[in-house]
């Protein structure tokens, strides 16, 4: 199947977040205690600790506490008895996940960025998850799964079947590295295409000529696009398609505007292995016979006997 970038759901995001922020917060309770407080005396140092002030308002680590507490303690409860009831059943079941099968997933959640380091750079930046988090994201949904469809059977024959209706899923993609400069008339693209031709670098050229305020200032980069990107228009994709790399096209006319693009880079995506992709297409479709996740969840909870008094 036709590989796609996957962030994990704002949810997962949220609750991470508060469980980094929650652990800051609570860390002074573990705190040595004070051995000069009298018995029945509470630590007001410690357990009104003043985080903010407005004014003459204050704003203290319990009452933090208290607000993490009302808007995301049931859900952080909720995912933390989750966690455990997932691996508490894999274990019982002798069904486990490897180190193998983790590392898959986040190389095939790795396409579309530049390298693996972008990647856990762009995880940690954007959605605040550590590689050590991410990883064990991916290891509790991938053990989900193999709990959801351990009683289905997809025949050989079946999986064949999808793989011969469905081929635009497994053809090879192919991606565009573009770079651009708009400008407003044929007097103007003249002074580009000079300006290239003295051996003016493409980037400084579009921050000194393009009237497109999005891409101007980064050269007119327009980053890693598909060949066939929904969000690029048709024209310029044509365009990009028949140069080499390094080379630039000539004034595309588009919208009373003229577009010059350049192809900075090239490339195509591996093709996977027969058996990997006959084990992705058994796997998607034994998930689709299977209960949703939510119901395998539940029924998990309610073998291990979770109760919620939250």
């Amino acid at each position: 199947m036709r590989n796609v970038k996957v962030l994990w759901g704002v949810n997962a995001v949220l609750l991470f977040a508060v469980i980094i922020l929650s652990f800051v917060l609570f860390a002074d309770t573990f705190t040595e205690p004070n051995i000069d407080m009298k018995p029945g005396q509470t630590n007001q140092s410690q357990s009104a600790r003043i985080v903010a002030t407005i004014g003459e308002k204050t704003i203290t680590s319990m009452d933090l506490e208290q607000q993490l507490l009302q808007r995301h303690g049931r859900e952080l409860l909720n995912q933390m008895v989750d966690h455990e009831v997932i691996r508490m059943e894999g274990k019982a079941l002798g069904i486990n996940v490897d180190e193998g099968e983790v590392q898959k997933e986040l190389k095939r959640m790795q396409q579309g960025y530049d390298s693996e380091d972008q990647f856990y750079e762009s995880m940690k930046d954007q959605l605040g998850l550590t590689k050590d988090a991410l990883r064990a994201d991916v290891f509790d949904k991938l053990l989900l799964e193999k709990l959801a469809i351990q009683h289905i059977a997809i025949s050989n024959e079946q999986v064949d079947a999808y793989i011969k209706s469905h081929p635009e899923e497994f053809k090879t993609s192919r991606q565009l590295r573009l770079q651009q400069i708009v400008v407003g008339n044929k007097e103007q693209a003249n002074k580009v295409a000079a300006d290239l031709a003295k051996g003016i670098d493409f980037a400084q050229v579009a921050k000194e000529r393009s009237l497109d305020d999005t891409t101007r200032n980064n050269g007119g980069d327009l980053g890693w696009v598909d060949e066939d990107d929904p969000f690029v228009a048709a024209p310029l994709l044509k365009a990009a398609s028949q140069l080499k790399p390094g080379e630039v096209s000539k004034p595309i006319e588009l919208n009373n505007q003229l577009y010059v693009i350049r192809l900075k880079d090239r490339k195509e995506d591996p093709q996977v292995a027969k058996d990997q992709i006959i084990e992705a297409v058994r796997k998607e479709m034994a998930l689709r016979e299977a209960p949703p996740l939510k119901e395998v969840i539940k029924a998990i909870r309610e073998k291990w006997d979770v109760r919620i008094t939250y």
